[in-house]
Formats: structure tokens, sequence, C-alpha cells
């Protein structure tokens, strides 16, 4: 990973639909989207932003930055988070923004918490609603988001059961939405969280690894 990958998110500027650009001498940011209102995810580890900067050559913030979905303060950031455990409703101004961001150079990761029915008939909904001319797809085990820092053979969930998968959305060849309605929320990285009423994938913060080096090196 410090070789060619890297190289190229050094060598990269990136300029999203508002405006905003960040190039690679800066930290990324990424943001902890706040939609639907009020609601936002209080339990997805961050942890995985340090992880990169330990395991490749891409410098991170360490930290998660609240960020509203119908905001223009959402095209400051390259990568962002969604996620959650109740069904919701986004705004017009939301899905606009949403979609503006998707198709003009940003990558959205969202993640059911706890494996929750109720987000993840919601999200499905929302999201063919932002992008209709897009399907969510089964994501290949042989695509690179399984190998770009971390070889990953298999899912594992912490209460059992038959194998999940990842599933994407592109835009132009390149995929710009990873969706799982198991958690990714690695709550065992995390302070007061826990998904015991949910299988969540254990090795979510490997996952969360490539998913993030993917993004910004394809």
């Amino acid at each position: 990973m410090r070789g060619s990958r890297a190289a190229a998110v050094a060598a990269a500027v990136f300029i999203l639909a508002g405006g905003a650009s960040w190039a690679n001498d800066a930290a990324i940011r990424c943001a902890n989207l706040i939609y639907a209102g009020t609601q936002t995810s209080r339990c997805f580890s961050d942890e995985f932003l340090s992880a990169v900067q330990r395991e490749s050559a891409i410098a991170t913030e360490r930290r998660f930055k609240s960020v509203k979905l119908d905001s223009e303060e959402l095209f400051a950031f390259p990568f962002v988070v969604m996620t959650g455990e109740e069904d919701f409703f986004l705004s017009a101004k939301e899905r606009e923004n949403l979609k503006k961001y998707l198709t003009r150079g940003g990558f959205l990761l969202a993640s059911a918490g706890c494996s929750s029915k109720e987000w993840d008939r919601a999200f499905r909904r929302e999201i063919r609603q932002t992008l209709p001319q897009h399907k969510l797809s089964k994501i290949d085990k042989e695509h690179a988001v399984f190998k770009t820092v971390k070889t990953i053979k298999e899912l594992k969930l912490s209460h059992g059961g038959a194998e999940p998968s990842l599933e994407g959305i592109e835009n132009n060849g390149k995929l710009v939405v990873l969706y799982s309605s198991q958690g990714l929320n690695d709550t065992a990285h995390t302070v007061g969280c826990c998904c015991c009423g949910g299988n969540e994938i254990v090795n979510a913060m490997e996952v969360n690894v490539n998913i993030l080096v993917y993004a910004l090196t394809h």
C-alpha cells in the first residue's frame, strides 16, 4: 500500500460540486452525517481513521466532523458516513445535495446500525429516490474494496448466520456508495455503545479501512 496507491493519493487534488477541494498535503477529513432533521450516528467508531494512517501513507484526521446533509459544508469532505437504527425520511434539499455530492466526486459509506431492518428499509427507499437511475448491487468478493489494504476473505457476524454481502452504487464506473445492511459500526472500539440486539460485522474496522482507502485511490 505504501507504493503505487499511496502515490496516487499524494498526487491528487479533489474538487467537489460545491467548489471545495482538498489536496495531498492536508489530512483527509471524514464527516458523520446529520440527516432527516436531527438523526445521526452516535455509535459508529472512527478508529478506522487512525488505522488508515498507521497502515498507509495517507494522513487522516482522527475524528469525524458532524455535518448536515443539506449544508454546503458537505462538499468539503471526500468521504461521509451515514448510519442509524430508525426509520427516516430525507427532505428534498437533502436528496438534492446527496445526489450532487455522489455524482461529482464524493463517497458515502452507509450501514444499518446493529442490522436495523427499519433503517435498512428507509435507506433503500431514500437512495432509490435520490439516485433513481442507479441501483444498489452486490459487490463481488473479487472487487478491489476487499483487498485494497487488507485481504478480506469473509465478513464475520457477531451472532453467526449466513455470510452477509456488501452492496454498492457506481457512477461512471466508479463505486460511490457502499452499503451494508449489517452493522459496520465497529462498536468494539466505541465507548458506551454495543450491538447486543443486532448481528454486527465483527471485522468492520478492517472493512472500513479498505473502503476509505479505496474511495481515495480509485
